[in-house]
């Protein structure tokens, strides 16, 4: 399965197009890559040992910890920096450092984001080194033109429109003429409020790792696009449209 219809109800508006996009911007985790290539559950599990070793408490207490913090502030570093005056840049480069091994070259969704017209962003609450060394493993990095992370974003995470306000003033991004492609619905509400043409990647498969609205297959105003192939999608339905 390539793309999948935003809704059939009519009461929805007309899906945007890609038609008019010069600007690129993609997130990283869950959205570039596919589950299987066990990136996030080990940023999950570092995570997670983080703040077992932080406050010295057990794995099981540590994850509703994890948890509760993640719902409350959009990222754990969030609370973390907030409550407990956490070095980001310690918590990064633990929760970062995992095993690539199982992170596969795709050549097909190099081949589409190169032929892209115009700048490729990636946008991340990750690191910019956690974003190049996982880029770099897919075989895609070079074809962007650079990376946004959470160091970037002053440390405030998507979805505050905060995060978003620092992307684009960067890069000096008119945010209707770009388009965003995101693995969690909710990160796409402000981009398509701006004005953004947006793309829900959702998994081919439920991954164990994630909780269950992370994965949903939303249809909701919010959202232009839904995909299980980002690479297919590309090739299929952006790439045709006189480009």
């Amino acid at each position: 399965m390539k793309a999948l219809p935003v809704d059939d109800n009519p009461s929805f508006r007309e899906a945007r197009s890609f038609s008019h996009v010069d600007t690129w911007i993609f997130d990283l985790d869950n959205t570039l890559y596919p589950h299987t290539s066990r990136i996030w559950p080990q940023v999950d599990e570092r995570i997670t040992l983080y703040i077992s070793e932080l406050f010295g408490i057990d794995g099981l207490s540590a994850r509703a910890l994890q948890k509760y913090f993640y719902h409350k502030y959009g990222t754990t570093l969030r609370a973390l920096i907030d409550e407990y005056d956490v070095d980001p840049y310690d918590f990064l480069d633990f929760a970062h450092d995992i095993d690539h091994t199982d992170i596969a070259l795709d050549e097909r969704l190099g081949a589409a984001i190169e032929k892209l017209p115009g700048r490729k962003l990636i946008l991340t609450n990750g690191s910019r080194k956690h974003a190049e060394n996982v880029a770099r493993k897919i075989g895609i990095l070079d074809h962007f033109d650079d990376v946004f992370d959470i160091a970037a974003a002053n440390f405030v995470p998507k979805p505050d429109r905060r995060a978003y306000e620092s992307f684009l003033e960067k890069h000096a991004v008119e945010p209707a003429r770009a388009a965003m492609f995101e693995d969690i619905a909710k990160n796409l509400v402000v981009p398509h409020d701006l004005g953004m043409t947006t793309t829900l990647v959702v998994p081919r498969t439920a991954d164990p790792f994630r909780e269950e609205f992370e994965q949903e297959a939303v249809r909701a105003p919010h959202i232009d696009h839904v995909t299980d192939d980002l690479a297919g999608f590309l090739h299929e339905q952006v790439l045709p449209s006189g480009r």
